[in-house]
């Protein structure tokens, strides 16, 4: 008997979520868009083939979980059924969450398993500290059994992408709900590497935490600022020696204070460090070796005086 060929396939489960990877081989003839049934560790699950991995390389657990089937249309109409259930639970669990009197806690989602045997109640606290729910878990299992309920707490970047709505800069739709799969991490250092006012308003997302969108570029400004002088070298340009007071990563560029001139803006071809200089006087100045003269030998170049009459970069 002819083995089928090995194929891995990424799945998603939910529109902007994490692609998890399934053997799919004995299945065979699949392809992008097509629905699955898939055993999870959050019971039987629906999901949306994204990708046909190429070359997939073994996970270190030992191997991927099999794809069970292709989705039937009852399998769609089942799950539609349990995201209206899913709207009543929310709903359910808001009020309970209101009578218990559990400051601070917000219901924010609800998710069947297709088999409706596992449900998940996603929530959310303004606290650091951790609530007592076990009033809530109780009567949350008595009102939707036969279900075995999960209480689930969620962070605040999971919140913004479940709730949605305009992003801090504007834009139609937050970056969470439109396309990030998962949550890297941010820091201030982000923010002061590309020049980004530290004010929590600038920096400062819908959720409360730090933009994701600061670590887009922030690889490319780390690169970029590797290539200049750093802020108070003594530099040598065009117009005379001076200090850099500020960098232009992405132009390439730096401000230099030079004395009786000004601030002036150069780019990183047109400067060099003023020990490179130095050092070049020093050989120059050095006796010469040896018999005859060599080229160059005791010529000290001389240093651009910055009142000549040199007109700065634009």
């Amino acid at each position: 008997m002819t083995e089928n060929p090995l194929l891995v396939v990424g799945v998603r489960f939910s529109k902007v979520g994490k692609v998890y990877h399934f053997n799919a081989s004995h299945i065979g003839d699949l392809k992008n868009g097509d629905v699955v049934v898939v055993e999870t560790s959050r019971g039987t699950q629906l999901g949306e083939i994204i990708q046909i991995v190429k070359d997939p390389v073994l996970p270190s657990e030992g191997g991927w979980k099999l794809v069970e089937r292709r989705a039937t249309p009852r399998d769609l109409l089942l799950r539609q059924s349990w995201q209206q259930k899913e709207a009543e639970v929310i709903s359910t669990s808001r009020v309970r969450v209101a009578e218990l009197r559990l400051s601070g806690i917000k219901i924010i989602n609800a998710e069947y398993s297709l088999d409706g045997m596992r449900l998940a109640i996603l929530f959310s606290t303004d606290s650091d500290e951790k609530a007592d729910l076990k009033s809530l878990r109780q009567d949350s299992q008595r009102l939707f059994a036969p279900a075995q309920v999960e209480l689930r707490q969620i962070g605040p970047r999971d919140v913004a992408k479940f709730i949605g709505g305009m992003g801090a800069c504007g834009k139609d739709s937050r970056c969470c709900s439109q396309f990030l799969t998962d949550f890297s991490s941010i820091s201030i250092k982000m923010a002061k590497e590309q020049g980004i006012s530290l004010t929590p308003a600038e920096i400062t997302g819908m959720c409360g935490r730090l933009r994701c969108c600061l670590i887009y570029e922030y690889e490319l400004y780390v690169e970029a600022r590797q290539q200049l002088p750093k802020r108070n070298k003594q530099v040598v340009t065009p117009l005379g020696e001076g200090r850099v007071v500020d960098l232009i990563p992405l132009r390439g560029a730096v401000i230099v204070e030079i004395p009786e001139v000004g601030y002036r803006e150069f780019l990183k071809e047109d400067i060099k460090p003023a020990e490179e200089l130095e050092n070049f006087e020093k050989k120059a100045q050095a006796p010469c070796e040896g018999p005859g003269s060599k080229e160059g030998c005791g010529k000290v170049p001389q240093r651009k005086n910055p009142k000549q009459n040199d007109h700065p970069r634009r």
